[in-house]
C-alpha cells in the first residue's frame, strides 16, 4: 500500500515555516525527554528529603513521645499526624509501634493494621527511604526511629505518591511544550511578515521564478552585444557585461568598484555619475565612439542607475567619409551648373559673331580648373590627401576662406603604408581644415594654410588659420569632447577635435596647437610610420612660401565639414 505523499510547500514562506516547525518540535521533543528525565530524578530526590524531613520532625516531637506512652496513643496522634499531613504537603504520615501496626493512617480503616513496607534499618536506628507501593499506591517514603530514653519506642513513616510526583514533572512539560507552541506561532506570524515584505521586494516571484529569472538575466546578459553596465546607489559596479568591458576598455574583477577608479575619460565618468537620465550622448575613449544612455532605478530611494552603451566608431567615420563623399559630389554638380553657364556664354559669344573672344574665354576657364588640380597634385600626389584638399579648397573658397597647399608639402603616392588607412587621412586633416575654415570665416584675409610632408619619423600635417587663435590656458581643452567656442548645433559641438586626437592616438601619434607665424592657430599631427624611407628634411611651421589654390572658383560650393562636430 503506497502512503500518500505529503504536499511540499513552493512558496518561500512555507518552507521557512516547515523548517521552523520541525526544528522546533525536534528541539521541544528532545528537551522535554530530557526534562522529564532529570526532573522526575529531581523530583523523586527533592520528595524523599521533605519526606525524611517530616518524618524526623514528626519522631522528634515530644507530644508524640508522651502519646506513645498513653494507653491509647491513637487518640492523640491522629489528630496530630492529619494536621502534620496537611500543612507539610506530604499525602500520608504514619505512626507506628516497632513492630509495624499502625496508630495512625489517613484512611482510619487502616489503623491498626501492619505497616506495608521495610522497617528492618529504623529499628536498627537508621532513617532511611525508599520507593514502595502500599495501601495508598506507590509513593516515596521515609522511615525513622523515635526514641525515648535511648530506647526506640516507635516509628514514623512520611511520604509522597508517585502520581504527584509524575504530576509535578508533568506540568513542567505542559510549560515548555506550551512555550514551544507559542515559539511557533511568533515564528510562523514572523514568517509571514518577512514573507509579505519579500514578495513585495521581488514583486510576487518565488524562489523559483527568481532562479529562472536570473538563468535568463545571465543568457541574455551575455548575448547581447551592446554594453551594459549597472551600477549601485553608491556608483559602484553592480554589473557589467562582456560588450560593456569591451567598450569601456576594462579588465579584471570590477565588480564593487567605483565608476571613479575605472579610469574612464572624465567626460564619461561624469556622465555615469551624474544622477539625471542621459540620452544618446556621444562620448569619447581612447579608441571609441560611444552612444551612453543612462536611466537611474528608483522606487522609493534612489537604488543604482542602468547603462547602455553602443559601439558607433565606424558608423562616425563612415559618416564622415559620406560627408566628405557628399562635399565633393555637391562640388561637382555645382560645377557642372557652372559649366553649362559657362557652356551657354560661349555659344552667345559665338551667335554674336565674337568667335575670337568665345574661344579666349573657354582657354582661360580651362586654364584656371586645370592650374588648381595640378598644383594640388604637384604638392601632394597621395590620392586621399589630394581629392580631399581640391574639395576643401571648393568650400572653403564659397565661405570666403582662401585654402593654400604649402610649397613645403611633398606626399607621393603609394608612400603612405596600410597601416594609415585612407578613413583615418579623413579624420584627421579634414577635421583640421573644417575647424580652421571655421576659425578663419569673417577675418581680414582669411586663410587657411595646410602643410603635408613626410620625414625620417612619419607623416606630418600641419594645418594653420588666420583666425583669432587658441588660448594657451585651453590648449589641452580643445580637444575634449563637447568643447567649443562656438553655439551648439543641432549635431552638438566639439566631437571633430576630440575625433582627431582619437585617430592620432591610435596611430602612437602626436597633436599639438600652437600660435601661428602669421597669427591664428596651427595644429600639427605627427603619425609614425614605420614603411616611410627617408623623406625630405623637417620644415619649421610657416606661413612664408605658400602657395595658394589659384584663382577664385566659380559657383561656389556649400559648406560640407568632412565629419560631424569638426570644430572648437
Amino acid at each position: 500500500m503506497r502512503l500518500p505523499r505529503v504536499p511540499r510547500p513552493r512558496s518561500l514562506a512555507g518552507q521557512l515555516f516547515g523548517m521552523q516547525a520541525v526544528l522546533i518540535a525536534v528541539l521541544v521533543a528532545g528537551y522535554a525527554l530530557f526534562t522529564y528525565v532529570s526532573d522526575r530524578s529531581q523530583a523523586e530526590d527533592a520528595a524523599a528529603r521533605q519526606a525524611t524531613a517530616v518524618a524526623r520532625s514528626v519522631a522528634d516531637a515530644p507530644s508524640v513521645r508522651a502519646a506513645i506512652r498513653t494507653a491509647n496513643p491513637t487518640k492523640d496522634l491522629q489528630p496530630y499526624a492529619l494536621q502534620v499531613q496537611r500543612h507539610t504537603g506530604v499525602d500520608f504520615v504514619t505512626i507506628m509501634n516497632p513492630q509495624g501496626i499502625r496508630w495512625t493512617h489517613p484512611d482510619k480503616r487502616l489503623i491498626g493494621k501492619h505497616f506495608l513496607g521495610h522497617i528492618g534499618p529504623a529499628l536498627k536506628g537508621v532513617s532511611f527511604t525508599e520507593t514502595y507501593t502500599g495501601s495508598l499506591g506507590a509513593s516515596v517514603r521515609a522511615v525513622t526511629p523515635v526514641y525515648d530514653d535511648g530506647v526506640i519506642v516507635g516509628l514514623v513513616s512520611a511520604g509522597i505518591k508517585v502520581e504527584v510526583i509524575t504530576s509535578r514533572v508533568q506540568d513542567q512539560v505542559t510549560a515548555l511544550i506550551g512555550v514551544a507552541a507559542g515559539a511557533l506561532a511568533l515564528g510562523g506570524l514572523g514568517t509571514y511578515v518577512i514573507n509579505a515584505r519579500l514578495r513585495r521586494s521581488t514583486h510576487g516571484m518565488n524562489a523559483a521564478e527568481l532562479s529562472h529569472m536570473h538563468d535568463y538575466h545571465q543568457a541574455a546578459l551575455h548575448a547581447v552585444r551592446e554594453g551594459l553596465l549597472m551600477l549601485d546607489g553608491q556608483y559602484r559596479v553592480a554589473l557589467i557585461n562582456d560588450g560593456g568591458r569591451e567598450l569601456l576598455g576594462v579588465s579584471g574583477d570590477v565588480v564593487g568598484r567605483s565608476v571613479a577608479e575605472l579610469g574612464l575619460p572624465a567626460p564619461l565618468t561624469g556622465a555615469l555619475l551624474s544622477a539625471e537620465p542621459r540620452v544618446d550622448e556621444v562620448h569619447l575613449t581612447e579608441a571609441r565612439v560611444l552612444v551612453v544612455n543612462t536611466s537611474p532605478v528608483s522606487g522609493g530611494e534612489r537604488r543604482g542607475t542602468v547603462v547602455t552603451l553602443r559601439d558607433v566608431t565606424e558608423l562616425q567615420s563612415l559618416m564622415g567619409e559620406l560627408d566628405s563623399e557628399r562635399g565633393f559630389t555637391q562640388a561637382l554638380r555645382s560645377q557642372a551648373h557652372e559649366a553649362a553657364n559657362r557652356l551657354h556664354t560661349v555659344v552667345s559669344l559665338i551667335e554674336l559673331d565674337r568667335a575670337e573672344e568665345a574661344v579666349d574665354f573657354a582657354t582661360a576657364e580651362l586654364e584656371l580648373a586645370q592650374t588648381l588640380t595640378d598644383q594640388v597634385v604637384a604638392a601632394v600626389s597621395e590620392p586621399v590627401l589630394a581629392a580631399l584638399l581640391l574639395g576643401k579648397a571648393a568650400q572653403a573658397n564659397e565661405r570666403g576662406v582662401e585654402l593654400v597647399v604649402s610649397q613645403d608639402s611633398g606626399i607621393d603616392d603609394g608612400l603612405l603604408p596600410d597601416t594609415l588607412p585612407a578613413r583615418d587621412l579623413v579624420t584627421v586633416l579634414g577635421n583640421l581644415i573644417d575647424n580652421a575654415v571655421d576659425a578663419a570665416q569673417g577675418t581680414v584675409g582669411a586663410r587657411v594654410t595646410v602643410t603635408a610632408f613626410t620625414d625620417d619619423d612619419g607623416l606630418v600635417l600641419r594645418v594653420a588659420d588666420t583666425g583669432a587663435g587658441v588660448d594657451p590656458a585651453h590648449a589641452e581643452a580643445v580637444f575634449q569632447r563637447g568643447w567649443s567656442t562656438k553655439p551648439a548645433g543641432p549635431g552638438g559641438r566639439g566631437l571633430g577635435l576630440a575625433l582627431v586626437r582619437q585617430a592620432v592616438a591610435r596611430h602612437d601619434g602626436t597633436l599639438t596647437v600652437a600660435e601661428a607665424a602669421g597669427g591664428g592657430a596651427e595644429f600639427a599631427v605627427r603619425l609614425p610610420l614605420s614603411t616611410v624611407g627617408a623623406g625630405r628634411p623637417p620644415v619649421p611651421p610657416s606661413g612664408d612660401g605658400a602657395t595658394a589654390a589659384p584663382g577664385p572658383v566659380q559657383d561656389p560650393l556649400p559648406a560640407q565639414p568632412a565629419l560631424p562636430g569638426g570644430d572648437v
